[in-house]
């Protein structure tokens, strides 16, 4: 799908990726509670490769990343690397909601042109928090549960809240905004400043309801960001070890709120039957699963489930068949007109991967190639009720060169090997009819890559690593130009 790309200025500056996303965010696929696309519309990562613009003060640039399990869309910026100071841990609750406030300052404050006095203020609530911690002794050691627990709540909220205040160091709303936003913080602050004079005494339920707010509004920010370009991949979280050496593994990027089953193909041909676990978690520490048996054999890995349905390319031919899991029935087939089949145009490891059917955030595409094209990479998007071609792109790459491919975007990005040394180096803008040459590098961990595919509801690759199943967060630039304002 396309989402409209929110149309506020931004402030560049300079900071290090965050390095934690693989400990927070994609772990947090293992429930898939992550934004649901829409039907037109299909962390941090541990490292990544900017390409940023040559003029920084013509564009203001924003990273993102994967979602979490809360539905926070996560954006990472280049800013200042702030120091923390270490702090006792029994003073650790409280002290993270000080300094998720603080942070929330400091973001909004840079917006308004980092003065001298922010400086001060950050210092000075350092100060403060550090006081808290003979009140917090004395909560410990008089029993009281009830408040022990409150502060437990608002500093769990205030730990989600935390890859979303980052953004505000590179975004500059309108001034009343801006203005709006630095007057409820500055209310907590005082709040806080209160609770040090009178353990107790404040209304918790109600700050947590303005940190929820404020937390429901960064969300709704990000999530008008939902396209740009890829800049990073981060390091495989191992998911699961099961299969031969090729397969498939999926979830629907469709799929209604509350639906997070996972769907498992084995092989690469000569099989008809789709396992469907009910979650990532049932997949992950079970054996439970239905089994869907296929009209025909399927060929390749470049299956996907889409809305409720799986497409996949008819064993020995060029047929692409769209299966209702609902009805167990072929609801539509149609031939893919001069794709090579059988081996003719594969990727580098073979297996029968003539044809791709990948889908973005713009919906469903077949990549594959074909005679006329002399065997580059051709790309076509397709409607996915009647399984008719909307557009084709040809490239001037080879397929057979690719080690595999996946579409964020409306851009295909091919890897140059399958095993050994990889990396992401070649991408196809449909939306320019462009291609360019990148260096983005991709840990190859267990040396043999048979299915590589992009989920635009997660955020993240869906890989078939040598009968391992694996997950890849991804990071995307986003370039919001002075005359989109």
């Amino acid at each position: 799908m396309s989402v409209p790309l929110l149309k506020i200025g931004v402030v560049l500056s300079t900071m290090a990726m965050i390095t934690n996303w693989m400990s927070q965010t994609l772990p947090s696929l293992v429930g898939l509670n992550t934004t649901k696309l829409t039907a037109a519309q299909g962390g941090y990562p541990d490292r990544s490769t900017g390409v940023l613009p040559a003029n920084p003060e013509e564009s203001w640039q924003v990273y993102s990343s994967a979602q979490d399990s809360e539905g926070r869309c996560v954006c990472t910026v280049v800013a200042p690397q702030q120091s923390m100071c270490s702090r006792d841990a029994r003073t650790k609750q409280l002290r993270q909601l000080l300094e998720k406030v603080q942070n929330m300052t400091q973001s909004i404050q840079v917006l308004d042109q980092r003065t001298q006095r922010d400086l001060q203020y950050v210092e000075k609530m350092e100060v403060q928090l550090r006081g808290l911690e003979t009140k917090f002794r004395q909560v410990e050691e008089n029993h009281k549960q009830n408040i022990a627990k409150q502060y437990k709540a608002i500093k769990a909220k205030m730990e989600e809240l935390r890859p979303l205040i980052p953004v505000l160091e590179e975004y500059k709303a309108d001034a009343k905004l801006v203005l709006q936003f630095k007057e409820e913080v500055q209310n907590l602050t005082s709040v806080l400043s209160e609770l040090q004079e009178e353990m107790g005494a404040y209304d918790y339920e109600e700050l947590h309801n303005r940190v929820s707010n404020l937390e429901e509004r960064l969300r709704a920010c990000m999530q008008k960001l939902a396209c740009g370009k890829l800049t990073g991949i981060s390091d495989p979280i191992t998911i699961k070890t099961s299969g031969s050496r090729f397969g498939s593994w999926m979830t629907d990027p469709l799929a209604p709120e509350g639906d997070t089953r996972v769907w498992y193909m084995d092989g690469y041909h000569n099989n008809r039957f789709v396992r469907e676990y009910k979650s990532m978690h049932d997949f992950m520490t079970s054996d439970n699963y239905t089994s869907h048996r296929l009209p025909h054999p399927w060929s390749g890995t470049g299956q996907v489930v889409y809305n409720g349905s799986i497409y996949f390319n008819k064993f020995q031919s060029h047929v692409i068949i769209k299966f209702d899991f609902r009805t167990s029935s072929i609801s539509k087939s149609r031939q893919l007109d001069y794709a090579g089949y059988n081996n003719a145009y594969h990727y580098a490891w073979g297996g029968h991967s003539d044809i791709d059917l990948m889908v973005d955030e713009g919906g469903l595409w077949a990549v594959y190639a074909t005679n006329q094209n002399a065997g580059n990479i051709v790309i076509s998007k397709l409607n996915p009720n009647t399984l008719q071609i909307i557009k084709t792109w040809t490239t001037n790459h080879p397929k057979r060169s690719a080690g595999e491919s996946f579409m964020i975007c409306g851009t295909l990005y091919a890897t140059n090997s399958y095993s050994g040394g990889t990396k992401v180096y070649y991408a196809y803008s449909t939306n320019s009819s462009t291609y360019e040459y990148i260096d983005i590098a991709f840990q190859n961990k267990y040396s043999h890559i048979s299915m590589l595919d992009y989920n635009p509801r997660d955020r993240a690759l869906y890989a078939w690593n040598n009968g391992h199943q694996v997950l890849y967060n991804v990071t995307l630039f986003h370039v919001i130009r002075s005359e989109e304002l």
